[in-house]
């Protein structure tokens, strides 16, 4: 069986159309789809046709399958995909609304370091509706459904490298977008890369409005090679180079996140290169504090000496913040999503 939205949109008409349902029912059924609902829950399409759907087709290919609420009020939710896989997703509330940071492959295979991910390495690419399904179904958790949008952000920060599953990620985006969808602008999605340097400017080819933040972690290529194996492939300075080209093609700034782990990358040499290679084109650092993760070596550094590092970046000319830690008792914060259940105590 194949998953019903995840058609061109000439097939999807064209499957429809042989069911002899009408143009104004296969209008109502994607809207439905896009919006998280099952064949069971259209009530304005005819209980045969339905039927016949529910034969051939995969409506909704993902479910939530549990969901955990941190004392901040971040929600993480372990989602189970039609094949059995598990994925993650979190939702952050600030004052302007709610952001989800979906994923967007089941594990990852880029090997950084310090996140939780890709240890068990790459399973699979997320479907287009795999990905929108995690975000209809989150915005329907919060009370949202066709026409009422409680998911105003959208971070392509969860588990998975965004650009190693380009083009499934850009056709997501595009059916986020849509009216008949969560109608949600580029402008208020992010995607976050390790630094695939030719899928970034392929990126910046094929977009006008999306954020994009780049893993940095650290400014020397040697000692970012130790932690991100990616750098094997892509020197910083190619990484820099797609970046500036990123910006000059879109007009969009550029975020470049990096996360402060005790003794790897936090002292001043740190401070001054990271401002160094990150001038002269309109840039952001955000900065990190790392989250302990089971099985790693590493160890964050406390919130007074992530204050004191971004102090540095800005005394030095650069424009930084130091992230808040969100969802750290659910295990839903930076880095820390995986595919597994959360043993609560």
């Amino acid at each position: 069986m194949v998953i019903l939205s995840d058609l061109d949109n000439k097939i999807f008409e064209e499957e429809l159309l042989a069911l002899n349902l009408k143009s104004f029912q296969i209008k109502a059924i994607k809207k439905w789809l896009l919006n998280g609902y099952t064949f069971d829950e259209m009530s304005d399409i005819p209980k045969n046709a339905r039927e016949v759907l529910k034969e051939k087709y995969i409506d909704i290919p993902v479910s939530i399958l549990e969901h955990y609420t941190s004392k901040d009020g971040t929600v993480k939710f372990l989602y189970k995909t039609y094949t059995e896989d598990l994925v993650e997703g979190v939702v952050m509330k600030y004052e302007y609304g709610n952001t989800i940071c979906v994923s967007s492959q089941v594990g990852c295979r880029m090997g950084c370091k310090f996140c939780a991910s890709g240890i068990d390495g790459l399973k699979r690419n997320l479907s287009p509706s795999e990905i929108l399904a995690c975000v209809s179904l989150a915005n329907r958790f919060l009370g949202g459904g066709k026409g009422d949008r409680k998911i105003t952000n959208v971070v392509l920060m969860g588990s998975g490298e965004p650009l190693d599953n380009f083009d499934n990620v850009l056709e997501f985006i595009k059916m986020l977008k849509s009216e008949q969808s969560l109608n949600i602008s580029e402008r208020n999605v992010s995607l976050s890369t390790c630094g695939l340097v030719p899928k970034i400017r392929e990126l910046a080819d094929k977009s006008s409005g999306i954020t994009l933040t780049i893993s940095l972690h650290n400014p020397f290529n040697e000692e970012r090679r130790q932690i991100m194996p990616i750098t094997n492939a892509y020197r910083i300075e190619e990484v820099i180079g797609a970046a500036k080209y990123y910006f000059e093609k879109t007009g969009r700034r550029v975020v470049f996140e990096y996360t402060l782990i005790k003794g790897e990358n936090d002292d001043d040499r740190h401070a001054r290169e990271l401002v160094r290679i990150t001038r002269g084109f309109p840039t952001h650092i955000n900065c990190i504090i790392y989250n302990e993760i089971k099985g790693k070596d590493f160890k964050a550094i406390t919130r007074k000496d992530g204050y004191a590092f971004v102090a540095k970046l800005e005394k030095l000319g650069a424009s930084a913040t130091l992230r808040r830690q969100m969802g750290v008792d659910i295990e839903g914060a930076c880095g820390m999503l995986k595919r597994r259940y959360l043993q609560c105590e």
